[in-house]
């Protein structure tokens, strides 16, 4: 039986923020991840790759930014983080396809992954479960009103979160979907 479907976003009952501009070449915003964007790691025949994200008309004061990929309905009540990168410097506004492999290679000087759900520090692709549904990965750009967060890099993601939501002055949203 299928997950039921969660709210809209959980961007919905945190305190409101200015929104900005988030786009990627591999997908628009309510489309289907690229193959590229799925699970290799849980099975799901794709690479693991994240994908481009670039963004535009973020708030006046922005020290840095943070970038997020959550799966708002996995079926664990709470969802499931599948990507976390923080402290992107002010001046960096893409990252391109792949900028989340396990190296790390194409994060720009400074930038730190933090572990996700599955307790891998790299983009973790998409992988519901055959037939549970259309999943839909929420890709966020926090635009932060701090330069480097105060977490160390063991940080769950729920802590991280508290921490995205204390210093978020913006935000920018894309959402990918996928079914299997």
């Amino acid at each position: 039986m299928p997950f039921q479907v969660r709210p809209t976003s959980p961007y919905d009952i945190l305190p409101a923020v200015p929104a900005f501009t988030v786009t990627s070449a591999e997908f628009a915003d309510g489309e289907r991840l690229a193959k590229n964007q799925l699970s290799a790691i849980f099975g799901a025949d794709g690479a693991d790759e994240s994908p481009s994200l670039a963004w535009s008309g973020y708030p006046e004061g922005t020290k840095s930014f943070a970038v997020t990929c959550f799966d708002l309905d996995a079926a664990t009540g709470t969802g499931f983080w599948h990507w976390i990168v923080i402290d992107i410097p002010v001046g960096v506004t893409e990252l391109p396809a792949g900028a989340g492999s396990a190296e790390s290679a194409g994060l720009p000087d400074g930038a730190r992954q933090i572990r996700n759900d599955a307790d891998l520090r790299q983009f973790l692709g998409a992988a519901p479960p055959e037939g549970d549904g259309e999943h839909r990965y929420l890709f966020a750009v926090n635009a932060l009103a701090t330069e480097r967060l105060q977490v160390d890099d063991d940080v769950t993601p729920a802590l991280l979160s508290f921490n995205l939501v204390a210093n978020t002055i913006g935000r920018a949203v894309i959402t990918g979907t996928c079914k299997r």
